[in-house]
């Protein structure tokens, strides 16, 4: 698992340096990110075949990881728009 498709810093790669503040500065951020983080891993390991779930939990788990990135954008782009 070297690489792990949907990372955070992949998905807003151009606000490698914005990420960072957020992390640094906001704890709500910190806190859906490490989710989003753990659930990622999950659906990776499954969809890998490195660990077994069935259909419902994989759809239950990318539902999960969607609606993580959906709140984690907007706080990307309020952050953005404050610059």
């Amino acid at each position: 698992m070297a690489h792990t498709p949907h990372e955070i810093g992949a998905v807003f790669s151009k606000d490698a340096e914005l990420l960072h503040k957020l992390k640094l500065g906001n704890a709500h951020f910190v806190k859906l990110a490490d989710k989003y983080h753990a659930v990622n891993r999950e659906v990776h390991r499954i969809v890998a075949e490195v660990e077994g779930a069935s259909d419902e939990r994989v759809e239950s788990l990318k539902k999960e990881r969607l609606a993580l990135l959906d709140e984690i954008s907007d706080i990307v782009s309020e952050a953005r728009s404050e610059k």
